[in-house]
């Protein structure tokens, strides 16, 4: 049987007011079939943890130019973005490089 992952999601640089203002979650995952991807988590973070305007994070099923995605402090280009397989204590880091407004 499969167990589930804990993970940690940080929102800065304002990304963090669509949460409510936290900056850190810590997150079991639900266990599925498949393994957890960024594509899949980014719809459980828009569904669960994203408290207003969802536009300003996600752009179709990926977050939205001007958000920067670090897994384990590496750039998530890097990783294989969208399709990146999360793994157990992963930390993934989003930070908004969008101001004013």
């Amino acid at each position: 049987s499969k167990i589930s992952v804990v993970h940690c999601f940080y929102f800065r640089g304002g990304a963090e007011l669509l949460f409510d203002g936290v900056k850190k979650h810590q997150v079991t995952l639900p266990c599925q079939p498949e393994p957890w991807d960024i594509r899949n988590l980014l719809k459980w973070i828009k569904q669960n943890l994203l408290k207003e305007r969802p536009e300003l994070f996600m752009q179709g099923e990926s977050v939205r130019p001007g958000i920067l995605v670090l897994i384990n402090e590496a750039d998530w280009e890097l990783m294989g973005e969208l399709d990146y397989k999360l793994q157990d204590q992963d930390k993934v880091l989003f930070i908004s490089t969008l101001h004013g407004g």
